[in-house]
């Protein structure tokens, strides 16, 4: 995935290894999770709802002599409507550009025909890959027959054990991430931990609270639109205005709860990760809209970046 580094980096001295790593795995085998842990900060939420890595993140990591750029990808999946073709597009994409390819898979759960399926695709690629066996600390005994599984699944060079949770041989897996990289220009400033602009991130930050306190139906329908995101000229405050958008007015009714309670409750928990990411105290002013069928919305889509 060879791209010019970005403005404002240093082309750093002989002997740098950098390059890109597609991360992927099905639905909820924890890929973000994954990527946060490595970058060691939040770039990507996380939920227990698939679908809920819905753009390509760039997480970046950097270290003595290196910088990994860990692309979060979503989970492969069956195209429904536009939004979904658009991922499983991204995902295609990302595969034929990346310089390795980290398979992530669940330990926890039973290795089947859906880590199957994403293992051919990766294997099909032509591109180096890695496996990650996620989620050892809940698989108990049967970390060994699902590493077993997990290495007849293809010919993945290296086969990792690992806890992206708990940070269980996450050292080692870097590192050999690391040692697969060619020499090369950091692709972003030192500074700089994800592609994301802010707007963005904010966005992400409302919908992982959404998606986390709301059923059914209602995570897959809803988005998140940051309408303004403004310091106040004093005080040290940021004003946030944004709009949860869903399909239909039921959905509305749950997002906003009785009495206006589940609303609440999604801006208290965001507003606190939001000041995290902002260093500062935040006023967050937060709507439901109905908009319906906004997922086969081509003009919707590309106003939210999907």
């Amino acid at each position: 995935m060879s791209q010019p580094p970005a403005t404002g980096a240093m082309i750093p001295a002989a002997g740098f290894r950098s390059g890109f790593v597609a991360v992927v795995g099905r639905p909820n085998v924890g890929k973000s999770t994954l990527v946060n842990a490595l970058v060691g900060q939040k770039v990507a939420i996380v939920s227990g709802t698939p679908q809920t890595t819905r753009n390509r993140i760039a997480g970046v990591v950097n270290g003595d002599g290196f910088q990994l750029v860990l692309m979060d990808l979503p989970g492969f999946q069956k195209p429904r409507d536009r939004m979904t073709e658009r991922m499983q597009a991204t995902v295609n994409m990302t595969l034929a550009e990346v310089d390795l390819i980290l398979l992530v898979l669940n330990a926890a759960e039973k290795i089947g025909a859906g880590d199957s399926f994403v293992a051919g695709a990766a294997f099909a690629a032509g591109t180096p890959v890695i496996t990650a066996l996620n989620k050892i600390d809940a698989a108990g005994s049967r970390v060994l027959p699902q590493l077993e599984a997990a290495a007849a699944l293809g010919a993945s060079a290296e086969l990792f054990p690992i806890s992206a949770s708990r940070g269980d041989n996450l050292v080692e897996l870097k590192q050999a991430l690391v040692d697969r990289m060619a020499p090369g220009p950091m692709f972003f400033p030192e500074d700089v931990i994800t592609d994301q602009p802010e707007q963005r991130l904010v966005a992400e930050l409302i919908r992982e609270q959404a998606v986390r306190l709301t059923r059914e139906e209602v995570p897959h329908a809803l988005a998140v639109e940051v309408r303004s995101l403004e310091p106040r000229r004093r005080g040290g405050l940021f004003d946030v205005e944004a709009v949860i958008l869903v399909e239909h007015d039921s959905q509305k009714g749950i997002i906003i709860g009785k009495g206006g309670k589940m609303i609440r409750e999604i801006g208290e928990r965001a507003r606190g990760e939001i000041e995290a990411l902002l260093g500062c105290h935040v006023f967050l002013d937060l709507k439901v809209k109905v908009k319906r069928r906004w997922r086969d919305d081509e003009r919707m889509l590309d106003e939210l970046g999907l």
